[in-house]
């Protein structure tokens, strides 16, 4: 489960109107979190690229004609739609300062003192997803909005409990120092219970794609509460679905 994957991208639940912008914040996010972490670029070399990604999203919201020369695709789906749906700039900048912490923190094999830091790294980097989404459907009262970041902060968790056999070889750590794994994955679960109610208030495919999402969040600490994660990684398969669909019914 890659936290990005959370957006509803491609996905016949989807509303038809939403798949343009949703797909362009994809883009966006994608691209930044693959800049951050993928191929074999210098930390320096990484910092750079996001500064000047920075920059072009300055530069298209300033000039949505403006065409960027490393990531035109990217910048001008995202400048197009913004004409549109009005973005609010600041949880895209909270992204990209969560994907230079990528770069500047983790990578330097540092530790996380405890939960409260970690859920700061969270309130950027997962959260926005959440309350871009909640933007594209006009839900912007205050406990939604804090529903929404309650569902995000837990699946981030969720990600990061579930990833730790692969993050951990490379110099990620995210478990707080002194935390106990089985507290964790036991706070995720009420982090993503406290938000769940969220779903009801979200009308049609919408709705229905916030339920699997949640449930599949929760479906992976099922899994990681009896197995190993520093070992395997859980996963959702083929044989989950209808177990998810019918928690989904239910909720």
């Amino acid at each position: 489960m890659d936290h990005y994957e959370n957006f509803p991208v491609a996905s016949w639940l989807c509303p038809p109107a939403l798949r343009a912008p949703i797909l362009a914040l994809y883009g966006f996010a994608r691209t930044a979190d693959d800049i951050a972490d993928e191929g074999n670029a210098t930390a320096a070399e990484r910092l750079a690229l996001l500064q000047l990604y920075r920059q072009e999203l300055h530069e298209s919201w300033r000039n949505p004609q403006h065409r960027s020369a490393q990531w035109p695709e990217v910048f001008a789906a995202l400048a197009r739609q913004h004409q549109t749906w009005a973005f609010p700039l600041g949880l895209l900048e909270d992204l990209l300062d969560a994907f230079e912490q990528d770069v500047t923190y983790t990578r330097d094999h540092h530790v996380y003192a405890d939960r409260t830091e970690l859920l700061d790294y969270c309130r950027r980097s997962a959260n926005p997803i959440g309350r871009l989404i909640l933007h594209l459907a006009q839900v912007q009262d205050a406990e939604s909005l804090a529903m929404s970041d309650a569902i995000c902060s837990a699946l981030q968790l969720i990600n990061f409990w579930q990833d730790l056999s692969v993050d951990v070889p490379r110099g990620r750590l995210y478990l707080p120092l002194g935390a106990n794994l089985t507290d964790e994955l036991a706070y995720a679960r009420a982090l993503m219970e406290q938000g769940a109610p969220l779903v009801r208030r979200l009308s049609g495919r919408l709705g229905w794609e916030l339920r699997l999402v949640v449930q599949g969040g929760l479906r992976i600490l099922d899994k990681a509460e009896r197995e190993d994660t520093r070992r395997i990684r859980p996963t959702v398969h083929a044989g989950d679905t209808a177990l998810m669909l019918w928690r989904a019914l239910r909720m």
